[in-house]
């Protein structure tokens, strides 16, 4: 090989390792930057960003387990005010991901509200919770860590004091994707006298069914109490099946849960579970990908749920508060 050829064969080789070394250098900045952002230190409180939905209230109650100020964000209905005499269901939105953050899922506010002030769907107040450090899980032993308990026996108490709500099962509905989808699933099987109706989307049922199989662990980082998990919750609640929650279960085919979603939906058909199902096509594991196609169809779920409830379940005891449903 001539001279010339060498410091050309040369000056191609660094040049490779240039562009090999700098796309390496982007990425690893790239992973790094993700990293850091997943990583971001848990906080009870989460102020709204500057621009938000107009609707959305960033609001506190005061942890009587914990004596701290914890947060949550709440979307009142278009006639909340023009209708002061009027009470209003609630649901309770469970965000995806860990740690716990109030702000998580407020971006799906704007497809809920305008909804509702189009006339599409009955109105309805969205409290979008705060999960807690280990996102809608108790951790054993650490009182700092019990995110659904905070939720369950402190937010939904402050929310029926503070607003004017149908302050009963019957008016209470839970939703929630992802981390949010095993909460919502969870929290309504252990609870179902506070829920009349669940919608939960995407969740990671693989990774319940191990905390069901590996004495409550979903890694070896991590252990939960026994019992806690949708595989155990949910034969127990085949056992009586009562009080009545009406369960769907959304996914998306293309989502990293769908195969483990379709694993469990036929765990609740083998205990003789009801519950209602939507698959989207082509959507990924992402709330915003279904709510475009599939928000209405969610949101009347729960509207005819809250109705069925007042009216039809004996358990409810006496009529409840009657309720507009498109």
């Amino acid at each position: 090989m001539n001279s010339s050829l060498r410091v050309a064969s040369f000056l191609f080789t660094v040049g490779l390792l240039s562009v090999t070394c700098a796309a390496q250098e982007d990425a690893t900045s790239k992973a790094k930057t993700k990293k850091k952002k997943a990583s971001a230190p848990f906080q009870w409180v989460n102020p709204l960003p500057e621009k938000h939905h107009a609707a959305l209230t960033h609001a506190t109650f005061r942890s009587s387990s914990m004596d701290i100020d914890v947060g949550y964000v709440i979307m009142l209905p278009p006639d909340y005010q023009r209708s002061p005499d009027v009470r209003f269901p609630v649901v309770y939105y469970l965000h995806g991901g860990r740690p716990g953050n109030e702000l998580k899922s407020i971006r799906l506010a704007d497809t809920i509200y305008a909804a509702m002030d189009d006339g599409d769907v009955s109105q309805a107040i969205y409290v979008f919770v705060n999960g807690g450090p280990v996102s809608h899980y108790n951790m054993p032993g650490d009182p700092s860590k019990q995110g659904a308990s905070v939720f369950v026996k402190e937010l939904i108490p402050h929310v029926d004091a503070t607003y004017r709500t149908v302050a009963k099962r019957s008016g209470r509905a839970l939703e929630g994707f992802s981390q949010g989808g095993r909460g919502t699933m969870r929290l309504s099987l252990r609870y179902p006298g506070l829920f009349c109706s669940a919608a939960a989307g995407g969740g990671g049922y693989e990774a319940e069914k191990r905390i069901s199989e590996e004495d409550g662990y979903e890694n070896p980082g991590l252990r939960f109490a026994a019992g806690d998990n949708t595989w155990d919750l949910a034969r127990t609640y085949a056992k009586r099946k009562t009080p009545v929650v009406r369960w769907m279960l959304f996914v998306g085919d293309k989502g990293i849960n769908y195969e483990n979603n379709l694993a469990y939906m036929k765990f609740l058909d083998s205990l003789g579970i009801k519950y209602g199902r939507i698959v989207v096509p082509g959507a990924e594991h992402s709330a915003k990908q279904i709510y475009e196609s599939e928000a209405l169809s969610i949101i009347r779920f729960h509207a005819k749920n809250f109705v069925k409830a007042a009216t039809w379940d004996a358990h409810d005891g006496q009529q409840g508060i009657p309720i507009r449903v498109h």
